[in-house]
């Protein structure tokens, strides 16, 4: 089952609103601010879709340009989920010319989108809600997550198979997109973590540690605050990619906090997340081809 949605249908959805109700939806999960249209954006369309997974039918979004082939991206969003701001970033980077999924990670536990206007993940009633659902993604589960969806994806008419596939992911989903490319080098040939936590940890599963099973070029945007909470990751980043000869660029954009990437967020820091954008998209412009 699905619905019809259109890049149209965002800006239809915000013209309808009013402005008391626009600053009420304006927090972690409100309404993304309007985003740029990429450079000879190309016409795209896009449904919700339901995905059957070794665990249950997961909700997504999949949106392409509306004529030819073109590579695939799984997009990982951040704990707040599948929302219309992941549906706005899945616009964008469809009009780009990549044919692209973002997922409900959570559906096990819940539809998305699952929180209210207003509601945010510094709220402590907001977290006592969601910590429960991450508990059933472990890297087990992300990797049966991460084959499920690249089938999905492989399986459209609009998606290339004879190119490389790329994933992203933000906060939580930076890690997720290094499990997916460490479970799937056949396909995943680029990844971009933006603002990803747990990316390198002392647990034998941690992410970095799966570098050498991936055949993809990396894109890591670290928060300045981040980095400074945890300042050895980005060496043992580079250290795990340079030991595999895969190419990763991994910098600290400069004045941003967690968070800083979707447009929808308390942090959102349009000039640095667009600088990132443009070096993901440069990252999938020959990693891809």
């Amino acid at each position: 089952m699905c619905d019809d949605h259109t890049a149209d249908d965002n800006a239809a959805f915000l013209a309808g609103i009013s402005r008391r109700q626009f600053g009420a939806a304006a927090g972690a999960v409100g309404l993304a601010m309007i985003l740029p249209t990429p450079a000879n954006a190309m016409a795209v369309k896009g449904r919700t879709v339901a995905i059957t997974t070794p665990d249950g039918s997961a909700d997504a979004y999949f949106v392409a340009p509306s004529s030819g082939k073109h590579p695939g991206v799984l997009v990982w969003p951040d704990i707040m989920g599948l929302r219309p701001a992941f549906r706005q970033m899945a616009d964008r980077l469809a009009a780009s010319g990549y044919a692209v999924l973002v997922v409900n990670q959570f559906y096990r536990s819940t539809k998305a989108p699952f929180l209210k206007p207003g509601e945010s993940f510094d709220q402590p009633e907001v977290r006592a809600k969601i910590m429960p659902w991450r508990t059933p993604l472990t890297t087990e589960a992300t990797q049966r997550d991460a084959q499920a969806f690249i089938a999905f994806l492989d399986a459209q008419k609009s998606v290339d198979t004879r190119k490389g596939m790329a994933t992203s992911g933000y906060c939580m989903g930076g890690p997720m997109t290094m499990i997916t490319a460490a479970q799937r080098p056949d396909r995943i040939r680029a990844g971009a973590s933006f603002h990803g936590g747990g990316l390198v940890t002392d647990k034998p599963d941690s992410p970095h540690l799966m570098v050498p099973k991936m055949k993809a070029g990396y894109l890591f945007a670290i928060a300045e605050n981040d980095d400074a909470r945890s300042p050895a990751d980005k060496d043992g980043l580079r250290a795990a990619f340079a030991a595999a000869h895969l190419p990763a660029e991994i910098e600290v954009y400069k004045g941003t906090l967690h968070g800083w990437c979707p447009p929808d967020s308390k942090v959102y820091d349009a000039v640095q997340a667009d600088r990132a954008w443009a070096r993901m998209l440069a990252l999938f412009g020959t990693s891809l081809a």
